[in-house]
């Protein structure tokens, strides 16, 4: 029986040398597959309340919506900055090689709603947490976060758990 894992591809050195690039399309453009990881992202959270689902950008967004379709809640995207219309706040944060910034809309979420976060890559941890800095300056209280893949090596697991995150995962891959 195939795991989520097996329906991901790598593409060897893309973007740049030396990076194993993790590509989950070939898991979205697989009907087994898709329903397979949105189950799975689904299973540690079931029984708990959840308000809305908040996707990073950009492949979170599939994830998300797919999820909070699931659910029968609203879903709110994390965006890059510059992306959304009307009134947002923003966060900050740190690239391997510079900086970002991610956007909320400020009415996106109403304080006190449960919100589970969702992505398909945790590496670093820096949008993962730049989101979830947003919410939690809008007054949402996050009940976890899931992702499809985590980079061990690149410690964003930590990272999160380290600002009091639930955070599941259904495969890893070693290296970058």
């Amino acid at each position: 029986m195939k795991t989520v894992k097996d329906y991901i591809r790598t593409i060897v050195d893309f973007p740049h040398e030396g990076i194993m690039f993790r590509d989950v399309t070939t898991l979205f453009a697989d009907p087994r597959g898709f329903r397979m990881a949105i189950d799975q992202m689904l299973h540690p959270f079931a029984g708990q309340e959840i308000d809305k689902v908040v996707g990073l950008e950009a492949r979170g967004f599939i994830l998300g919506g797919a999820i909070a379709h699931q659910l029968s809640t609203g879903f709110v995207p994390v965006r890059k900055k510059g992306k959304l219309p009307g009134p947002v706040i923003s966060e900050e944060y740190h690239l391997e090689y510079g900086e970002a910034v991610v956007e909320l809309h400020d009415d996106a979420i109403t304080a006190g709603e449960k919100i589970l976060v969702v992505d398909d890559l945790l590496a670093t941890g820096g949008t993962a947490a730049a989101g979830i800095r947003l919410i939690e300056r809008l007054g949402g209280e996050i009940v976890g976060c899931s992702f499809i893949i985590d980079l061990p090596a690149l410690g964003g697991r930590k990272k999160l758990e380290a600002m009091g995150m639930e955070v599941e995962t259904l495969c890893a891959f070693d290296g970058l």
